[in-house]
């Protein structure tokens, strides 16, 4: 009995080894309304991003096709577009993963793309707010998204819902010395696992 559970459990981790390298494998080929995320170099807040999430997305953006060539709307600074090459080469060794909207969701692209540039030079948001006096990048895709389906893409948490223990002097630190841990705000995590999304490359 223990060796048939045994070949089992390998079968299924050889199953998802060869998931993860058919993803790989495949030459990534952008469409109008992905979803990218990376990991930004190792700094504090980064840190404590992936760490609170328990993820290795610390940042997100939407591709869009302008001026013939692919750039990614995202809040890094101010919001902005950023062609896409040069937004794969600021992450953490040049490794991202991208998720494209489930075909029920695909008329709903061009809203989302004006929904996204609406919000174009608006400060970066290093509170994490749910305002829109500054905008952080996965509020920017979880705004837009909503404006163009009526729908929230990924789910809402409070900060004292994130494994915040570890980064507070961090959070002290942007806060000015409080732990608001009532905050909503999305995060990439969150939205990388929203039903709406599936994923269709990760390098």
């Amino acid at each position: 009995m223990n060796t048939i559970r045994l070949t089992l459990l390998a079968l299924c981790l050889l199953l998802c080894a060869c998931g993860n390298q058919a993803l790989r494998a495949v030459r990534y080929l952008p469409q109008e309304g992905d979803v990218a995320f990376q990991s930004l170099p190792h700094e504090p807040l980064v840190d404590a991003i992936e760490g609170c999430t328990e993820s290795p997305f610390s940042h997100c953006g939407i591709l869009h096709r302008a001026g013939g060539q692919w750039v990614v709307i995202e809040a890094i600074g101010p919001v902005k577009e950023t062609p896409f090459a040069a937004w794969v080469a600021q992450a953490r060794d040049a490794r991202y993963s991208v998720f494209r909207l489930r075909a029920g969701y695909r008329a709903k692209i061009p809203a989302f793309i004006a929904a996204a540039q609406s919000y174009a030079g608006r400060p970066y948001d290093i509170h994490y707010d749910m305002d829109d006096a500054a905008i952080y990048c996965s509020e920017l895709i979880f705004k837009a998204f909503r404006k163009a389906a009526g729908e929230d893409l990924g789910k809402l948490q409070t900060l004292g819902q994130l494994k915040w223990e570890r980064h507070a002097l961090v959070i002290k630190y942007l806060e000015g010395g409080k732990l608001p841990l009532n905050r909503m705000m999305i995060t990439p995590r969150s939205l990388s696992e929203a039903v709406q999304l599936e994923r269709v490359y990760a390098l």
